[in-house]
């Protein structure tokens, strides 16, 4: 399956089109926030930066989980474009704040709209690549898309205000969301699927994180996030202090110590998919948790800048190990319905680990130096990739065999290996809902948590 075969397909191609175009014009807000926290809060700029990243994770793990609960019953398309029309709105604001509080209130605003647009749009596309390679194609290149923005989106915001003021930049993302609402409004995306019951908003807000803490692997992923975290913490935020502070260079050196992390995220992006036909999910992700702690932990040896280029390489491909096939774990653990709340689950719980990561990584660095940030981080990868180890079993088959406990109840179902039962007529064509019973028994199947199913077997 090659990437032209992939974006022959409209509907991918439109929303492969829309997630670049809005990834550029986050970019270059970016780089405009940086500035315009400077002009509000001149030295302070740092601390109301930081302030800003918080309230984004706040907003990543708190909104998630509520757009989840929601978003199988919503048209997929309308909530899409209604989210980056919103976000539109909050980022062309930003030119006409005069106060700092006034940025907190738009970047959680600009955020939440951004934790309910990523996993509904992430959730969307194995409905659209019901293929297993095109799938994983499909995740190659969204990682390739989120490593190019970071390398290539500071330099074109660099480029711009040559030549123009930096709330420029801010419009130019506006435009960028709207772009990207009109390329998802211009197809048709798949219904969401029903759920088979009908519950309250309280069961449909735990869904995600139900299936997520229940199925082995997904444990496991949940480890190898704060993996990810641990490492791209001590890459974003302590770089720019080690590259200028204890080594002495320049604002050239730390934008090549970035690029080494994206270069090496990209290099693991365009090589997964024939290590994936190769290689079980499992080793590939540890892998990528092992790599994160030897980088880590090879920093205590205070590299210098030629020494710290490939560990910061190791850290990103280390990473995209872990991200790039994290789509195919979340389809495989899950219904079809279930998907926007166990994809949710999954955009809420990685950024918890952020959450920690980001604050540990400043704090330590600052007090502690960048030796004591190394070991501290590494020790967190790499209790993480041991904690993956043990929290996903190595024999992980998709069939497993399970005892059901007799039970009479009623749900909306479909007459599948679950429901064969009698009707007496009168209740409609399936899906419908009815009382029913189930017999007590053993059998196998492809398992996953369900209504059904709430524990995994031991």
């Amino acid at each position: 399956m090659s990437v032209v075969e992939l974006l022959r397909d409209r509907r991918y191609r439109h929303l492969f089109s829309a997630q670049v175009i809005a990834l550029v014009g986050t970019g270059l807000t970016t780089v405009g926030l940086a500035l315009l926290a400077a002009d509000l809060a001149g030295e302070r700029a740092g601390e109301v930066l930081g302030t800003a990243l918080a309230i984004k994770m706040i907003a990543y793990v708190g909104i998630a989980p509520v757009i989840g609960a929601h978003a199988a019953r919503l048209p997929r398309r309308a909530l899409l474009v209604g989210l980056d029309l919103l976000r539109a709105a909050s980022v062309v604001s930003l030119p006409f704040v005069t106060a700092i509080w006034q940025i907190y209130l738009l970047i959680f605003l600009l955020n939440a709209c951004s934790a309910c647009f990523t996993p509904t749009f992430q959730a969307t596309l194995p409905d659209i690549l019901e293929d297993e390679r095109r799938y994983t194609r499909a995740l190659s290149l969204s990682r390739l898309a989120y490593d190019l923005e970071n390398l290539l989106s500071p330099v074109a915001a660099a480029l711009l205000l040559t030549v123009m003021n930096f709330d420029v930049l801010f419009v130019l993302n506006a435009l960028a969301f709207l772009g990207s609402a009109l390329l998802v409004a211009s197809i048709r995306l798949p219904s969401p699927r029903a759920a088979e019951h009908d519950a309250g908003f309280r069961e449909r807000l735990t869904l995600g994180s139900r299936i997520y803490l229940r199925t082995p692997r997904l444990r496991g992923l949940l480890a190898l996030n704060l993996a990810v975290a641990a490492a791209g913490a001590m890459q974003i935020v302590n770089t720019v202090v080690y590259v200028r502070s204890q080594l002495g260079l320049g604002d050239t050196q730390v934008a090549i110590a970035f690029a080494a992390a994206g270069g090496g995220s990209m290099v693991v992006a365009l090589a997964l998919p024939a290590l994936l036909d190769r290689l079980a999910q499992r080793t590939i992700m540890l892998t990528g948790g092992w790599l994160m702690s030897i980088g880590l932990f090879a920093g205590w040896l205070s590299p210098s800048f030629a020494a710290l280029l490939p560990l910061w390489f190791l850290l990103g491909a280390g990473a995209s190990l872990v991200m790039t096939p994290t789509g195919r774990l979340l389809k495989q653990s899950c219904h079809a319905e279930d998907r926007p709340a166990l994809f949710a689950a999954q955009f809420s719980l990685s950024h918890a680990g952020w959450l920690i990561a980001y604050p540990l990584a400043g704090w330590v660095g600052a007090q502690a130096g960048m030796d004591a940030a190394f070991g501290i981080l590494g020790a967190m990868a790499l209790f993480a990739t041991l904690a993956a180890v043990r929290l996903w079993p190595s024999a992980d088959p998709t069939e497993l065999e399970h005892w059901h406990p007799a039970i009479t109840h009623a749900h909306r179902h479909e007459h599948d290996d679950h429901h064969r039962h009698g009707h007496d007529g009168g209740e409609g064509q399936a899906p419908h809902a009815h009382s029913h019973h189930h017999a007590a028994g053993r059998h196998r199947h492809v398992f996953v948590i369900d209504r059904h199913h709430p524990h995994w077997p031991r």
